[in-house]
């Protein structure tokens, strides 16, 4: 048994797609991180600051983005999403996991936020260190950890879509721009943002906003 605790249009939308691409059998539970009064303190006892996305497989509860895509691509090895120790390509997969989850977004978030500080303040470093890294990346291999699509790539592409296309707080540079364009049409990415739209759809927060917007 596979629950994942999910809310649309948020840092959980990559693990939906994580999902889609292997194919997983799951229970969605929709939890709605923008209800008025916020989210029942009863789930703080599936995630501890009460946030999206987390798994239960088997009675095990997973949290953190990095945490949860490489648990599931070992745990689905069918799909081949994850290099195997000993592959070149683990470590990169590994890097670019972690990465996603404690420097790109950390890092984009405080810029969004307009702090200003010292690379060496926070181990996450500064938002155009991590945005130049991910130009080098993207410049010198067609996906996240290599010559292949893997688990990490649903994670990363998430990032880089949203910050870019959504946020406008990713600068659109042409090696983010083709790593998209090389991506963005694969079935399962497809199927797991028509499955958000529809759920979001169906969220009060996001029904008034967008009657707001045709008002």
């Amino acid at each position: 048994m596979l629950k994942f605790y999910h809310a649309p249009w948020s840092r959980s939308s990559g693990i939906l797609w994580l999902l889609e691409e292997l194919g997983a059998d799951y229970d969605l539970v929709e939890i709605d991180i923008r209800q008025e009064g916020g989210v029942p303190e009863e789930y703080r006892l599936i995630q501890p600051s009460k946030k999206v996305p987390a798994i239960e497989h088997d009675g095990v509860v997973i949290t953190e983005r990095a945490a949860i895509t490489t648990y599931l691509a070992d745990a689905f090895p069918n799909a081949e999403l994850a290099p195997k120790i000993g592959d070149p390509m683990r470590g990169p997969y590994l890097t670019m996991l972690v990465y996603c989850d404690a420097v790109f977004d950390p890092a984009l978030s405080a810029q969004v936020q307009g702090w200003t500080y010292e690379s060496n303040r926070f181990s996450f470093g500064l938002a155009e260190e991590a945005i130049d890294y991910l130009d080098r990346v993207l410049t010198e291999r067609p996906f996240a950890a290599g010559d292949r699509f893997t688990a990490a790539d649903t994670q990363l592409a998430s990032g880089i879509g949203y910050t870019m296309d959504m946020m406008k707080a990713l600068p659109e540079r042409p090696s983010f721009r083709a790593y998209m364009d090389r991506v963005k049409d694969r079935p399962a990415n497809l199927r797991a943002a028509g499955k958000d739209q529809d759920m979001a759809m169906k969220t009060p927060f996001f029904q008034k906003q967008f009657a707001g917007q045709a008002g």
